[in-house]
């Protein structure tokens, strides 16, 4: 589903046959102008889908943008002004915040824990745990914030999880199995597993065969170590538990990225309005 048809079933389910309200305390020729101030410090991210949203319920506003998407905002700041028909402002208000909010919540969050990672080479990852339809814009947002995209689905990446392993029969044998099904249907994909200890890392060491490896849940002393034994061979890829109090303890192993779910399942949407002038 593309960005524009995610925008016509939102403003479906929230206005249907029309905004009552609206229609019914204003009249169809009122104009007027609208700010979207900030009410929080952070990272703004998603004035270009709010634009989309206000052109969707009506392309005759006029939308004007005073802040770059992925910049530092403060308290007062005023991000873009809309100006046209009163009922079209209305009823676009509500979903343009809410696609906003989430985005900037999601961009503050990510720059909070790339903060952390300054000066150093590992790189921020996020995950699938995304709001379901709305993957695209979250993954986005991670961008706008400092952070970059792992996977986007299940379709442009393999990665071998614990669960994989065990139905498989074995790390080995998933490995394997990857491998014929990549060459079977001629594609060309990276392959990364994850290991849950030592154990299995020197497994998939001896095996081979793949591109990244995950340490899910290691601890840091563990993943040093582990960091260590790869000795650069294959990408790492540090997940599972890691806080903002401990990714830079991790980072420091040396390991190439670190994963956090929290960047788009754990935030809190980042305070804005919309005001008439």
């Amino acid at each position: 589903m593309t960005i524009d048809e995610i925008i016509k079933q939102a403003l479906y389910e929230d206005i249907r046959e029309g905004d009552h309200t609206s229609l019914a305390t204003i009249s169809g020729q009122s104009r007027g102008k609208a700010q979207l101030v900030v009410k929080q410090n952070g990272i703004i991210a998603g004035i270009e889908i709010a634009k989309r949203v206000f052109d969707a319920v009506d392309n005759g506003l006029k939308f004007i943008q005073k802040i770059e998407d992925g910049s530092k905002v403060n308290v007062g700041d005023i991000v873009f002004e809309v100006e046209g028909l009163s009922i079209s402002i209305l009823s676009a208000e509500r979903l343009a915040l809410n696609f906003m909010q989430r985005m900037s919540g999601i961009a503050t969050t990510t720059s909070i824990y790339a903060e952390k990672l300054k000066g150093l080479s590992t790189r921020l990852l996020d995950t699938r745990k995304t709001t379901p339809l709305l993957r695209e814009l979250e993954k986005r947002a991670v961008k706008l914030g400092g952070g970059e995209n792992h996977r986007m689905g299940l379709y442009d990446m393999i990665m071998i999880k614990d669960n994989h392993v065990d139905f498989a029969g074995g790390i080995e044998k998933a490995i394997d199995a990857c491998k014929a099904y990549l060459l079977k249907n001629n594609l060309n994909l990276r392959i990364e597993i994850e290991v849950r200890n030592m154990e299995e890392l020197n497994r998939v060491l001896i095996k081979g065969g793949i591109h990244r490896i995950m340490l899910d849940n290691f601890s840091v002393e563990s993943m040093r170590e582990a960091v260590q034994l790869i000795n650069g061979r294959y990408e790492t890829e540090a997940s599972g538990g890691i806080t903002l109090e401990t990714i830079r303890s991790y980072a420091e192993t040396g390991v190439d990225f670190v994963s956090v779910g929290a960047l788009t399942h754990q935030i809190m949407s980042l305070d804005l309005s919309l005001k008439a002038v």
